[in-house]
């Protein structure tokens, strides 16, 4: 079996015979640097595309490089669908009860087919069970539904959040992140709208614009208050009400009310937020392939929440540091629709500026189709690699070699050539034009390790669901949101019961309305807290919004029972809700001493239980930022260690490939000996011994193709050459300065693959130790901003208990 399992290199397939119809034994790895400038996978139904995207992916991830897969068909879930054990058991709740009646079996029947055909197929591709189990090992898959519940739900209202400050910075790319986020937000309610005519498109941009540079986070119902009430005055050199009056402002709210207001799309309000950063790695910093299924949402919805996706990667890409190693892959199945030839949807500018400059930033973007007509040829000129199978017309093969012509303008590719490669590709079978390689590669893709069983259903993506682990849940910072243990008396109507003079009031503001508003006393506490250390480099501030209970008996208020509040300050308001009751304020909390106390022990507890947490590596000088997540720093981390491992690997590569070379040269000329004194067997020992020195250098600088054969036909030939004239002299010193040669060979080959499992060993992040750092705050560093009672709001459900109904 071939040794395919390269640092950095993806196992794809095989290399293909288009004369004989039969598969060559040369393994084809692709070098996982070469995806930084991006990669289109064309070809039509039946032509094994989507199955040669799952293979890349899931080499991706065995190499520990988190993905961002959009998946319009559904096709792309089959990647949850790994069964390491590979028992029919687990292939059952997958199999159709159509397709097995078909094959007229019964559906346990079916599955043990078909698991017995993965087995089969696993072991003709020099692939193992085990395969399976470390790719499950290595990285976690999610599946997010948008706009649905089925998988997990996506929130979209961070999309409207101010962009990063390095973005904002920036006027071209504020405005293109504007334009693109007003197109698709009035595309979702059918309104085409041209940035530069549309007035609707216009004012909403211009909202954006100001309270994005304010700094204010905006959703969508307070979207549709700044269109009726915009927070400016004038557009241009023209008043608002001359340039779009307040009458037509109600129509568009209204569309937008109609939207908010639509049966099913608070499906799109709940859930996780769209942070890129948090998707790509999971608990632990296991690197994550996100999987958005988008099949079930209509064409509008479609093109809105992958406008806002692609948004949201480009300014998670312009955040990051530049490399040259990959850092992360962008997969899109059936681009169709999203990025025409002919014209501008919301979703083609972000991606075209993803294609034009995520590369410095290790972002490889993969894009997949089966017509080539829906490509825009000239955005893709920056694309290095083509994976092109069969195709349905000439016109499509034509449309397609335009588009390499021009992608190969430098020179180096010849149409005609190309051309009668491509009328001769059959199922599974791929040509590949890499412009980081020396010429192009046909090969038939490796079977995969997922079971590809087709696009899911809701129910079963629901089923799926249900069986993927969670997540666990991350630790809270303080204790999680508490229900009311104190008082229950409550006072209806009349004013709430009032602490002593002079300490400070807050009404926390309701989620809801309605009646059922039961406010609890507790104290709140707002503090700033400055962390420093030289030694760790540390100069950092953070804020803390901290609220504890008050309750009856000999301990009133404990900050050790505190929780965390996302509070804004500004919802804290000087009055109660119409018609709300109050809880009985204990009688610790009506003594002024009672709130000095508790004031002194927030700033002691804070000062003790607040320290900042850094996370140090063992294996690589590198320390957390702080505020930083564990998940996101191993995240950061593997990338430094990947970037490592390159530069490692590239200086090895440049070590040992004059050596290879020399060894390759001595060979030959030992052959050319050898020949001179045997006609019969010259050309075979000097293709034994060029033969020999390019499959090393392939396999083990893990780059193009290895070659099977190679060591055998070395081997076969040195028989021949043995068995001739053993009795002259020279010959045999020329056999024996061949077989020193041979050896010598060897040695370096074993040196070399020692020093790439050391490489290896060294630098896996999975390996990676951390450290813990504890920056205790000073006393003279925690300011005190707010500090008095609060009364927060709950409110009870249709069983009788109290839920938290705060903002």
């Amino acid at each position: 079996m071939q040794d395919y399992e390269k640092l950095g290199a993806f196992y794809l397939g095989r290399e293909y015979d288009l004369k004989s119809r039969r598969g060559r034994p040369d393994v084809v790895l692709y070098d996982a640097k070469d995806l930084t400038t991006h990669a289109a996978i064309i070809g039509m139904t039946g032509s094994g595309k989507t199955g040669l995207g799952i293979v890349l992916l899931e080499e991706a991830l065995i190499d520990g490089i988190p993905v961002i897969a959009i998946d319009p068909k559904g096709d792309l879930t089959n990647l949850l669908l790994t069964f390491p054990e590979l028992a029919a058991a687990d292939f059952e709740p997958w199999v159709g009860e159509p397709e097995a009646l078909a094959k007229g079996l019964t559906r346990p029947q079916y599955a043990a087919r078909q698991a017995e055909l993965w087995r089969n197929g696993l072991a003709q591709w020099g692939q193992s069970p085990e395969r399976i189990g470390r790719l499950r090992a290595a990285a976690e898959l999610a599946l997010y539904t948008p706009g649905s519940s089925a998988g997990r739900p996506v929130n979209v209202l961070r999309s409207f959040a101010p962009p990063p400050a390095a973005l904002l910075q920036e006027p071209d790319l504020l405005q293109e992140r504007i334009q693109t986020t007003a197109s698709s937000l009035l595309a979702l309610i059918g309104i085409e709208a041209d940035p530069i005519t549309s007035r609707e498109h216009i004012l909403v941009a211009t909202i954006l614009q100001v309270v994005w540079q304010q700094g204010r986070r905006l959703d969508l119902a307070g979207l549709i208050h700044a269109i009726q009430a915009p927070p400016f005055e004038r557009i241009g050199v023209m008043d608002l009400e001359s340039f779009f009056p307040a009458k037509d402002r109600i129509g568009l709210a209204l569309r937008l009310n109609s939207l908010l207001a639509a049966p099913g799309f608070e499906a799109w309000l709940t859930g996780e937020p769209l942070d890129v950063g948090r998707m790509l790695y999971g608990p632990g910093g296991k690197p994550r392939a996100a999987i958005f299924t988008i099949s079930h949402l209509s064409d509008a919805q479609r093109m809105f929440f992958v406008s806002l996706l692609l948004n949201e990667i480009l300014a998670w890409v312009r955040t990051q540091p530049g490399t040259a190693s990959l850092r992360a892959i962008l997969y899109m199945d059936e681009i169709f629709g999203f990025f025409p030839p002919s014209r501008n949807p919301p979703a083609k500018t972000p991606l075209l500026a993803l294609l034009k400059q995520a590369r410095a930033y290790g972002l490889g973007v993969v894009l997949a189709t089966q017509n080539p007509v829906d490509l825009d040829y000239k955005g893709l000129a920056n694309t290095g690699t083509w994976f092109i199978g069969r195709l349905q017309t000439e016109r499509d093969k034509q449309r397609l070699l335009d588009g390499l012509e021009g992608a190969a303008a430098s020179g180096g590719f010849d149409r005609r050539q190309i051309g009668e490669v491509l009328a001769g590709l059959g199922q599974r079978v791929f040509l590949q034009h890499n412009v980081h390689e020396n010429q192009p590669v046909i090969f038939e893709t490796r079977w995969a390790l997922s079971y590809l069983r087709g696009p899911m259903n809701r129910e079963e993506i629901k089923r799926l669901q249900a069986v993927q682990a969670e997540d666990p849940a991350p630790a809270p910072p303080l204790n999680a949101l508490p229900v009311p243990a104190g008082p229950t008396a409550e006072i209806a109507g009349g004013p709430p019961p009032l602490p002593p003079q002079g300490v400070a009031v807050f009404y926390a503001a309701a989620a809801g309305a309605g009646p059922g508003l039961v406010y609890h006393p507790a104290v709140l506490g707002r503090l700033n807290i400055h962390y420093s250390s030289p030694r760790h480099r540390v100069d950092a501030s953070h804020t803390l919004t901290v609220a504890a209970q008050l309750a009856d008996g000999p301990v009133p208020l404990s900050w050790d029972d505190g929780f965390e509040l996302p509070l804004d300050p500004d919802s804290l308001g000087a009055q109660p809700a119409q018609g709300a009751q109050f809880a009985e304020l204990p009688p610790a909390a009506r003594k002024p001493a009672a709130f000095k106390s508790w004031e002194k022990n927030l700033l002691s507890w804070v000062r003790q239980h607040r320290p900042l947490t850094l996370y140090s590596s063992k294996l690589y000088p590198l320390t957390s930022q702080p505020g930083e997540p564990e998940d996101l720093f191993r995240g950061r981390l593997g990338q430094a260690l990947r970037e490592k491992r390159d530069l490692a690997l590239e200086g090895l590569r440049r070590k040992y490939e004059p050596r290879f070379s020399a060894l390759k040269n001595r060979l030959m000329r030992a052959g050319q000996t050898v020949s001179r004194e045997q006609e019969q067997a010259s050309a075979r020992t000097a293709e034994t011994a060029i033969s020999f020195g390019s499959a090393l250098l392939g396999a083990f600088l893990g780059r193009k193709t290895v070659s099977a054969g190679a060591t055998y036909r070395m081997g076969s030939a040195l028989k021949s050459a043995g068995r001739m004239q053993k009795e002259k002299m020279d010959v045999h010193r020329a056999r024996e300065t061949v077989a020193a040669l041979q050896a010598e060979m060897a040695a370096l080959e074993e040196r070399f693959a020692a020093d790439i499992a050391g490489i290896e060993t060294a630098l896996d992040p999975a390996a990676a130790e951390l450290d813990e750092v504890l920056v205790n705050p000073k006393s003279t560093d925690i300011t005190l901003e707010i500090f008095g009672l609060v009364w927060l709001p709950f409110r009870r459900d249709a069983g009788g208990k109290l839920q938290a109904d705060w903002r």
